[in-house]
C-alpha cells in the first residue's frame, strides 16, 4: 500500500545534470538568496557589514531587489511594513554584533504587531562560536540570547548544507499564525566559502493552519446566539488574518456592535451602523463593553491600551479568540479559543444559526458615540480634530498611513477613519519612537501604486532623518508630515500632569524644510488652515516629500485616572 507521504518526486535528467555541475563562483551567500527566491521573495531590506558580505555579494548574482536603509533599526521597520502590506515574510539582512543589535527595537515592534519579518544575520566565524572569547570583531558570547525573548523562533546554521532548510523553517515560522519576526544566523566563513552545493531550486514552505477546536466553537456559538447584548472587540489579529469580511458578516448576523483596537484599525467599517469605531480610551466605551452579556474578543490580548489601561472589568461572559496561546485569558477569565482569527470566524459563521433580531443595537451604538462626542466637545479640542479631518480629506482612500508615537497619532488611534482594512499602522505594539517614516518607505516599496503618508513629531522624526537619503535614492512615493512642537510633546504633557513641570522634553531641532531640501527632497511649511491643500498636493506629486506643521497639540482628557 502506498501512502502520499511515501511518494518522492524523482529529479529530471536536466535537474540531475545541474546538480552534478553547479555554476562556479558561488558561496554560502548564494544559498541564502537562492533559498529566498525559491520561497517567492522578490525584495530584501538591510545594511551590509563585514561578516555579512557573502550574502551581499550573492545579491549581485540574483534577481532580488535590494533596498538599503541607513540604520538597521529603520531597515527593520521597513521590512515590518512590507510584511504587513504584502503578507509575506520580509527578509532583513544584517551583520553581526552592533548591526544585529541595532535592529532589536524594530523586531520588538514586529513581534508585538504580528508582522512577518525574516531576519538573517551573519555571525563571527564558526571557530569563535560558543562563547570562547577569541576577540573577533563584533563578537558576542551568545548573539542569539539577545533575540530569543523578542522573536518567534531562532534558527542557527553551522554548515552550508543547513542553509536552505533553516531559512525555509524560519519562513514557515514567520507566516504561521500569529505572524511575527524570526531570527536566522550564519557564520561569516559559512557565507564566504565557495560552495559545491547545487543551486537551490525548491522552496515551498507552507505555514501551518490553526483551526479552532470544534467543541469550543459550538459553545461560543451557543453563547453568542443566546446573548441579549453581544459585543465584539476586534484586534490586530483580524487584520493580519485578512478576516474583516468574515467579522462583518458575523457582527451583522448577531447584531453585535464592534469596536476595533488601535492595532485592529480597519477591521470593521468605520461608518457601519454597528461600528463603535476605536474609542477604547473613553469611559463611556468602557462602560458599554462592560455591560455586554457576551463579549467576543478576536485577535487581541486585551492589553493596556485595549482595556483603557486595565480599568475594563467585563461583567458578562468573555469569548476570546487568539492565535497566540499565551494571550488567552492573560488578563480576563474567558472561553479561550486558540485559533487563527479567519478560521475561527468562519467556524462561528458556520455554527451560529440564522440572524437574530435586535432593533436597539444601532441606537445603542449611536448613543455611546454621542456621549463620547459630547465629552470631547466640552474640552475645546477643535484644532486637533480639525487636523485629523484635514489629513483624512487629503489622503486618498486606498493609501496606507504610518504613525509614530506622537500626540497626533494618539488622537488617530481613537478618532481617525482608516477607510479600509490594513491601511493604518502605528508603533502602538511596542511603543518605540521612529517607526513612521522608515515603515512608510517599506510600504511604498511593497505597493508603489498608491502614495503613502508618514506622520511624526519632531522628536521621532530625528530617529529616521537619515532615511531621507533612502527615499531619494529609490524615489519612493512617501509624504512625511512632521508636527513640530519643539519637543517630545506627549511626554511633556504626561510630565506636566504628573509633576507640574518637565525634564528632558524640550528639543533643539533643525529647519526640517531646509534639511529635506538638502537631501533633494521637496519640503514645505504648512499651517492648520492650509494643511489639507498642501498635504493633498504633496501626496499627488510623485516621489518623496516633507510637509512641516508647526503646532502644539493637546490630548483629550484621560478617563482611566479617576
Amino acid at each position: 500500500m502506498t501512502h502520499d507521504h511515501d511518494l518522492v518526486l524523482k529529479p529530471t535528467a536536466a535537474q540531475t545534470e545541474a546538480a552534478l555541475n553547479p555554476p562556479p563562483g558561488r558561496n554560502g551567500g548564494d544559498l541564502v538568496v537562492e533559498t529566498l527566491a525559491g520561497l517567492g521573495t522578490t525584495t530584501v531590506f538591510g545594511l551590509p557589514g563585514q561578516h555579512a558580505l557573502g550574502m551581499f555579494d550573492a545579491l549581485r548574482r540574483s534577481d532580488l531587489r535590494y533596498i538599503g536603509l541607513r540604520v538597521e533599526n529603520n531597515a527593520g521597520f521597513a521590512a515590518d511594513a512590507y510584511g504587513r502590506i504584502t503578507g509575506e515574510a520580509a527578509p532583513l539582512l544584517l551583520s553581526t554584533g552592533p548591526g544585529a543589535l541595532t535592529s532589536l527595537a524594530a523586531l520588538q515592534e514586529a513581534a508585538a504587531a504580528s508582522a512577518p519579518v525574516l531576519a538573517i544575520s551573519s555571525q563571527i566565524p564558526t571557530a569563535g562560536l560558543g562563547g570562547g572569547r577569541h576577540g573577533y570583531l563584533h563578537e558576542l558570547p551568545d548573539q542569539q540570547a539577545s533575540f530569543r525573548g523578542v522573536v518567534k523562533s531562532v534558527h542557527t546554521v553551522r554548515t552550508q548544507s543547513q542553509i536552505p532548510s533553516a531559512i525555509a523553517d524560519a519562513w514557515k515560522s514567520a507566516l504561521t499564525a500569529p505572524h511575527g519576526p524570526v531570527w536566522v544566523e550564519i557564520p561569516q566563513d559559512v557565507l564566504m566559502a565557495e560552495t559545491p552545493i547545487p543551486v537551490v531550486t525548491g522552496g515551498d514552505a507552507f505555514p501551518e493552519e490553526l483551526p479552532p477546536r470544534p467543541e469550543l466553537t459550538a459553545l461560543a456559538a451557543h453563547l453568542l446566539s443566546n446573548a441579549e447584548r453581544p459585543a465584539i472587540i476586534a484586534g490586530g489579529g483580524v487584520v493580519r488574518a485578512d478576516a474583516a469580511g468574515k467579522l462583518r458578516a458575523l457582527a451583522e448576523r448577531l447584531q453585535a456592535p464592534v469596536v476595533t483596537t488601535f492595532g485592529g484599525k480597519g477591521a470593521f467599517p468605520w461608518t457601519h451602523p454597528l461600528s463603535l469605531q476605536s474609542w477604547l480610551e473613553d469611559r463611556h466605551m468602557t462602560d458599554f463593553l462592560e455591560d455586554a452579556d457576551v463579549l467576543l474578543v478576536v485577535g487581541s490580548g486585551l492589553g493596556e491600551l485595549s482595556s483603557n489601561y486595565h480599568t475594563f472589568k467585563p461583567r458578562g461572559r468573555v469569548v476570546q479568540v487568539d492565535a497566540d496561546l499565551g494571550k488567552l485569558e492573560s488578563n480576563h477569565p474567558a472561553l479561550g479559543i486558540h485559533a487563527d482569527a479567519r478560521l475561527a470566524l468562519q467556524a462561528l459563521l458556520e455554527t451560529v444559526p440564522a440572524a437574530r433580531e435586535d432593533a436597539t443595537a444601532g441606537d445603542r451604538v449611536r448613543g455611546v458615540l454621542d456621549r463620547v462626542a459630547a465629552r470631547l466637545a466640552a474640552q475645546e479640542l477643535t484644532l486637533e480634530q480639525g487636523l485629523l479631518a484635514s489629513i483624512r480629506g487629503a489622503l486618498p482612500s486606498r493609501s496606507p498611513s504610518f504613525w509614530d508615537m506622537t500626540i497626533l497619532s494618539y488622537w488617530a488611534w481613537s478618532a481617525f477613519d482608516p477607510r479600509g482594512t490594513n491601511t493604518m499602522h502605528s508603533a502602538q505594539g511596542a511603543g518605540g519612537l521612529g517607526y513612521a517614516f522608515p515603515a512608510a518607505l517599506g510600504a511604498a516599496v511593497a505597493d508603489p501604486t498608491h502614495p503613502v503618508l508618514a506622520v511624526s513629531g519632531d522628536g521621532g522624526a530625528l530617529y529616521g532623518i537619515a532615511e531621507l537619503a533612502t527615499a531619494r535614492q529609490y524615489d519612493l512615493n512617501v509624504t512625511w508630515l512632521i508636527v513640530d512642537d519643539g519637543g517630545y510633546g506627549i511626554l511633556r504633557e504626561y510630565m506636566t500632569d504628573a509633576f507640574g513641570e518637565t525634564t528632558g522634553t524640550e528639543l533643539a531641532r533643525p529647519d526640517f524644510v531646509a534639511l529635506a531640501e538638502s537631501f533633494g527632497v521637496p519640503g514645505l511649511r504648512t499651517s492648520a488652515e492650509t494643511l489639507e491643500t498642501d498635504l493633498a498636493k504633496s501626496l499627488a506629486t510623485a516621489g518623496p516629500s516633507v510637509v512641516v506643521l508647526p503646532a502644539v497639540l493637546r490630548m483629550f482628557a484621560a478617563t482611566h485616572l479617576g
